[in-house]
């Protein structure tokens, strides 16, 4: 079914938001900027949030903590009608769900750009499904992807929200990773699926497809490890221990995530190899360059003292890597047909 190239240019926005999403959120991460808006989806109450604490109203910070402490033992309640009454334990016992950081003006804007951004993202897939509905609803599949994109990007937001309730506890931060890649993934795909095949466009061969959809697989799970060992040094901080201690203090997180890296590395670097001999598909050139800067942003984050910028662009890259992986995985069908 052919659609209007207005239509595919939104599809096109709504990706690039996607990205700017995973961005802000690490770039709230990397500032340690998560609790900068302790409330949501207003910040300190306020749609526009203050510039200086002399602008907080009274008892703001003691009233949005009952707040959060509610809705968090509200989700533990939930959490336990799913049978998993140990996770809500760890929730509404763990210490840090009731400590309170004091007001940082540049904390605050950094939270608050990033819901700005995640706004602005859902607003697009949610014209993109009226689009679809108004248009293109004769397409029932591009219909249920639009829709069920929706869902998730609305399901994303409610899941911000119990990260803040619950003060940055851990695995909810994996979990809001996690749904962000599913959302990202799905994307490409209704891309993929709307787009037409470029005349004198190179498939990459059988074997390429396989090592793109083993190195997809591994680099899925290396983003929730990375998210793990994040965790981990976090709470080496908390604890006073310095970076040049990390590496021999985090477990076997690290040691498997740093192992598995170089596996990437070496399934994408044979698929280079036989890219170059063969085919010369531009995505795959393109999927080392960006290995590259990955390879070397996360041995800057093991050992050596770089600013935050080189976990941004850690998280940034390998989230491009696994979006070409996946589209090069949906193009398959080309080169099994023909």
């Amino acid at each position: 079914m052919q659609v209007s190239r207005s239509y595919k240019s939104f599809h096109w926005a709504a990706l690039i938001l996607i990205y700017l999403v995973i961005i802000a959120g690490s770039v709230v991460r990397t500032t340690g900027s998560g609790m900068g808006c302790p409330d949501w989806p207003r910040c300190f109450g306020q749609w526009v949030p203050p510039t200086e604490e002399a602008q907080l109203p009274a008892d703001i910070q003691d009233h949005l903590l009952e707040k959060r402490i509610k809705k968090a033992e509200k989700f533990a309640k939930l959490l336990r009608s799913m049978g998993m009454a140990e996770t809500a334990d760890k929730l509404v016992n763990d210490p840090y769900l009731r400590m309170e950081e004091p007001f940082n003006a540049a904390r605050t804007w950094t939270e608050y750009g990033n819901r700005l951004v995640g706004f602005l993202g859902g607003n697009v897939v949610l014209l993109l499904f009226f689009w679809t509905l108004l248009r293109y609803r004769k397409n029932r599949k591009l219909l249920i992807l639009t829709f069920v994109n929706l869902v998730l990007m609305g399901f994303e937001g409610w899941l911000g929200s119990i990260v803040v309730a619950s003060n940055l506890v851990p695995w909810t931060i994996t979990v809001h990773l996690f749904f962000a890649l599913i959302i990202l993934g799905l994307q490409i795909y209704i891309i993929h699926d709307i787009s037409e095949k470029k005349e004198g466009e190179q498939p990459a061969s059988s074997l390429q497809n396989w090592l793109a959809g083993l190195s997809l697989l591994i680099i899925f799970a290396q983003m929730f490890l990375g998210t793990q060992v994040r965790e981990d040094i976090d709470a080496l901080i908390r604890d006073g221990i310095g970076q040049n201690l990390w590496a021999d203090e985090l477990g076997m997180v690290f040691f498997i995530h740093r192992s598995f890296s170089w596996l990437v590395l070496l399934l994408l670097a044979y698929m280079a190899y036989k890219n170059e001999k063969g085919q010369k598909n531009a995505r795959i050139r393109l999927i080392f360059v960006l290995l590259a800067v990955e390879l070397v942003s996360g041995v800057s984050l093991a050992y050596l003292d770089l600013p935050g910028v080189a976990r941004v662009i850690h998280l940034l890259f390998a989230s491009m890597i696994l979006g070409l992986l996946w589209k090069i995985w949906l193009l398959r069908k080309q080169v099994f047909q023909g």
